[in-house]
């Protein structure tokens, strides 16, 4: 088919002018023979693979047929999921940046009414939307479809499988039956074209005929390996083909978060997406992701559909897709705009069979690779590191450091040990940083010991201790300097029947005053007995003795806020085991940093490192306990692995981070 030029497809100079823009000037071949047809106002049936611009080709007739005076909805598209109809918006709205009263409007499942109904009360021409809100608007009277002029239905097999049949037939009958519709579709399954025929009249089929399903940019490989073991391929691949931007899809939602969870520990940055997601974490999450803040984007089939993302590298399958037009879908997602991509998928056991379903189904072979070894990674690794060198040489974007190589050379060092130990210290990640303070030019002075080094040096008993020699030169002192004044010891009663000492005559009571004496009981005697019995001299009563002077002196009973049988607690200084401080949630964690004070870190540097690097909530990070050389921080305890893995790949205040579990 000769190619052709979008001037030739008598579109107004205001969409031209937003085309040449966006930098297109020759059209695709689905663009070529769809468009023309559809500003001829016939209904269309389009086939074509995932990629080949068939977005622009319903979008660009749609905009031509607008009016914009008139306020109503003329027209709809419908998208099988949230993502493919943001993507739709997105499109359109660039093609009516030079159309002026044209407006476009997105309604999706997990936004805010609120925000939609101000949009649709504001007059959209263009509304593109899932059939579920769809259907949600209808039933609250906010979206009439009374004057839409075209119904379009992006990835319409996909919208069947997922069960919308239903809502698009309803969506349909509301509409006038003059209207145009228009499906697009990568494959046409019986259901589609059951649904062609009773909703549209005399459709115009326009199909790409080619020789496979898939873009022949994209390089497609599998690997035969064990479930146990597709993480481990899975590293080593990144590694050897140095991938930096790349989609992994799964299955289930329970893998995505199992491998987002792995990978991060690991070192990678990678995130998730998959329908347990709501949709505020989604937008996060693509966002990033477009940005590239994210190295690996995990997800499930959702994220087949919509996912349009510039130089995406590599397209994992981690789980084969259970049809293989899901398989086409997938990888669609790489080599777009005749980029070229990588698509690798992992077969454990008998779904080598599903790859030759595949083949079959895209009508292309796909290789079998041989997983890599440990030595072929690192070979790999040092090549990367290598032609990094390089092209550093070669464009001398790297500031002189004479100086320190001619101090070294003057030690003895040769130029070649020189740029071996610089090499070194690069691939294992301990350079020091480029710039450095001016305390850092100060002569050098000792380590000041931990906190707990002192401790246990100061404790430790088993070791001699010497007097320090600043004591020895002093004279020694008197002996009788150090003696106290004893105290005269207490007479102990060793009676205690005996009779108290009378008291001072300056202490003695008056005797009017002195207690009565009650007298002695007389002694007894024999009945007839004419004996006067002797008078008794009156005794002072005994005193009570003291606790002190008894002779069977009781124990002294416990306290109440004491526990003779507490076992000793042992002491600090000899538990070696790092502990979590007391202040630290039972759901948190405490990391250790080995940044302080002194470099002139603060707790906004390391609480804006760690949501900075993570773009996790700022409830995730706790109490920041910054010390001289070191700091503490408590964070959440399921985010903690994935906090270390990127911190340890950063740097505060040009300080790389080490960072690890206190």
């Amino acid at each position: 088919m000769t190619p052709k030029l979008f001037s030739e497809l008598g579109l107004s100079a205001e969409v031209l002018k937003a085309i040449d823009k966006l930098g297109f000037e020759q059209a695709s071949p689905i663009q070529a023979e769809a468009i023309p047809v559809l500003l001829s106002g016939k209904d269309v049936v389009g086939q074509s693979q995932t990629g080949s611009g068939k977005t622009a080709a319903f979008a660009v007739p749609a905009i031509e047929k607008v009016d914009p005076t008139n306020k109503a909805t003329q027209i709809l598209i419908l998208c099988p999921t949230r993502e493919l109809a943001v993507q739709v918006s997105e499109e359109v709205h660039k093609l009516t940046i030079f159309k002026r009263g044209i407006h476009a409007l997105p309604i999706y499942g997990g936004q805010s009414y609120e925000r939609q109904l101000f949009g649709l009360k504001q007059g959209a021409h263009i509304v593109i939307g899932t059939p579920g809100r769809v259907m949600d608007h209808m039933r609250r009277a906010t979206l009439r479809l009374d004057q839409v002029k075209m119904v379009i239905l992006d990835e319409a097999d996909v919208m069947l499988n997922m069960g919308f049949r239903e809502d698009i037939e309803l969506i349909l009958q509301s509409t006038p039956k003059e209207r145009q519709t228009v499906f697009f579709s990568a494959t046409l399954p019986r259901p589609i074209q059951e649904l062609i025929k009773k909703h549209s009249r005399d459709p115009q089929s326009v199909k790409i005929e080619q020789k496979t399903m898939t873009v022949s940019t994209v390089e497609q490989v599998y690997y035969e390996v064990d479930r146990r073991y597709k993480i481990e391929l899975l590293t080593r691949l990144i590694d050897i083909h140095d991938l930096k931007l790349g989609i992994i899809f799964c299955n289930t939602k329970r893998m995505v978060d199992d491998l987002v969870d792995h990978l991060n520990a690991q070192g990678y940055s990678a995130d998730r997406l998959h329908g347990d997601m709501n949709q505020a974490q989604r937008d996060r999450v693509m966002n990033k992701f477009r940005k590239s803040g994210l190295e690996f984007l995990v997800a499930t089939d959702v994220a087949a559909r919509g996912i349009d993302v510039d130089d995406i590298e590599v397209v994992f399958n981690f789980d084969l897709p259970y049809d293989a037009e899901d398989y086409v879908h997938r990888i669609g997602r790489t080599g777009r705009a005749g980029r070229s991509g990588m698509a690798i998928s992992f077969a454990a056991g008998r779904e080598a069979f599903q790859i030759r379903h595949i083949e079959r189904f895209t009508n292309m072979r796909i290789q079998r690779g041989k997983p890599p070894t440990a030595g072929e990674v690192e070979e790999a690794r040092a090549n990367v590191f290598l032609t990094k060198i390089r092209a550093t040489l070669k464009a001398g974007e790297f500031k002189p450091q004479e100086p320190f190589i001619e101090r070294l050379l003057e030690e003895g060092f040769t130029s070649t040990d020189i740029a071996a130990a610089v090499m070194h210290l690069l691939q294992t990640g301990e350079a020091a940083p480029a710039q450095r303070s001016t305390r850092d030019e100060e002569p050098s002075r000792p380590e000041r010991p931990s906190y707990r080094e002192r401790q246990e040096d100061r404790f430790d008993r088993d070791v001699p201790r010497e007097r320090p020699a600043r004591f020895e030169d002093r004279p020694p002192r008197r002996e009788e300097s150090f003696q106290r004044p004893q105290r005269p010891e207490r007479p102990v009663r060793r009676d205690f029947n005996e009779e108290r000492p009378a008291a001072p005559a300056k202490f003695a009571k008056p005797a009017a005053e002195a207690a009565p004496v009650k007298p002695a009981p007389a002694p007894a005697r024999e009945v007839g007995s004419s004996e006067t019995p002797a008078p008794v001299a009156a005794k002072a009563p005994a005193r009570k003795p003291e606790f002190s002077e008894r002779a069977d002196k009781p124990a002294r009973p416990a306290r109440p806020y004491e526990k003779l049988d507490r076992p000793k607690r042992p002491e600090p200084w000899l538990d070696t085991k790092p502990k979590a401080s007391r202040r630290t949630p039972g759901d948190q964690s405490r990391l250790f940093v080995n940044v302080g004070s002194e470099m002139g870190v603060g707790p906004g540097d390391v609480v804006g490192a760690i949501l900075g690097e993570t773009g996790l909530p700022s409830g995730t990070v706790g109490t920041v306990d910054i010390r001289e050389r070191h700091l503490f921080v408590d964070v959440a305890a399921e985010h903690a692995n994935a906090i270390i893995s990127k911190l340890n790949r950063t740097t505060i205040r040009g300080q790389r981070l080490k960072v690890k579990v206190a």
